[in-house]
């Protein structure tokens, strides 16, 4: 998790946390969600198995908020 996102008061974030088995397990494929380590906004994956820079995901969030 990014430390310095969390700090931010105009965004709100959300951080699921699970098994490694129940990632693996046949329901959570069938959700349609990325593999973890992930960062989604909204539906759309930002980035699955991998890292962003912190800015590119705090310019990312607030491009989403700008169109909402």
């Amino acid at each position: 998790m990014l430390p310095g996102l969390g700090e931010q008061p105009d965004i709100e974030i959300e951080v699921i946390l699970k098994s490694r088995h129940e990632y693996q397990s046949t329901a959570y494929a069938e959700l349609g969600l990325p593999r973890a380590p992930a960062i989604m906004l909204g539906n759309k994956i930002l980035v699955a198995g991998g890292d962003i820079d912190e800015a590119d995901l705090l310019n990312a969030v607030r491009q989403d908020q700008d169109t909402m």
